[in-house]
């Protein structure tokens, strides 16, 4: 007797597929891939959770470190008419993962020409586009203080005035590194954890943890000031003239 193939089943057959993809890459590259598994459906949830916040308007959304597409996938029933979804992977396995995910995606048979995938580092991203929404699924925690300086200050040049940047970090995984590592990779894990302090610091909004991730993850959204100005590569709050 033929075994009937149910949606449920296809999903679950999916989840594993890109399961072992993921860990996988995360073995190949673990200095760009930053965990062993895909996010999971609360940690999407939340990190897509600005766009739905902005619906039904327009917005520009750029998603940065896809992976697999466990965020895309929120995104794309969420892209409204006359809105714009660039998708920036630098691993060419996953970029070519979800090029055939943007391709056959349900939501979108008439807003292919919405939907980007571009197979760059996102400080290699050229646009003139300003984004509503940014989506940083990148591994911090891997990347020196300097790369982390550049793609932060890239993000809030790419960021409207008023737009969101949400990312996430893995809850712990700083305290085991600087216990199981070197002396000099403890100080590059607490510089990098010191200089996104100082943008939370100046400009989050929220700060949640999906205990229902592997490993649990802490959630960072940042706003962009209304009012701002950009000098030297490092954005700035103008001066409230009421106070």
């Amino acid at each position: 007797m033929t075994e009937k193939i149910t949606p449920r089943h296809h999903a679950r057959t999916r989840r594993a597929t890109e399961g072992w993809d993921f860990l996988v890459e995360s073995i190949r590259n673990h200095r760009t891939v930053g965990s062993i598994a895909p996010s999971s459906r609360s940690l999407a949830d939340l990190m897509a959770s600005p766009l739905r916040e902005r619906a039904p308007r327009v917005s520009n959304v750029l998603e940065v470190g896809a992976g697999t597409g466990s965020v895309t996938r929120v995104l794309l029933p969420r892209i409204s008419e006359g809105s714009r979804l660039d998708i920036v992977e630098a691993n060419d396995h996953f970029a070519a993962h979800l090029r055939r995910l943007v391709g056959c995606c349900p939501h979108l048979p008439e807003k292919q020409e919405q939907v980007r995938v571009h197979n760059v580092g996102v400080e290699q991203l050229t646009t003139d586009r300003r984004y509503d929404v940014i989506v940083s699924g990148l591994p911090f925690s891997n990347f020196s203080p300097r790369q982390v300086e550049e793609i932060m200050g890239h993000y809030f040049h790419l960021l409207r005035p008023g737009g969101t940047l949400t990312y996430f970090s893995y809850r712990g995984s700083r305290f085991v590194r600087t216990f199981l590592t070197s002396r000099p990779e403890a100080r590059r894990q607490r510089d990098v954890k010191n200089l996104l302090n100082r943008y939370h610091h100046r400009y989050a909004t929220g700060c949640w943890t999906v205990w229902g991730n592997l490993p649990p993850a802490q959630v960072w959204q940042l706003r962009r000031p209304l009012e701002a100005v950009e000098s030297s590569g490092v954005l700035t709050a103008q001066p409230d003239m009421a106070r």
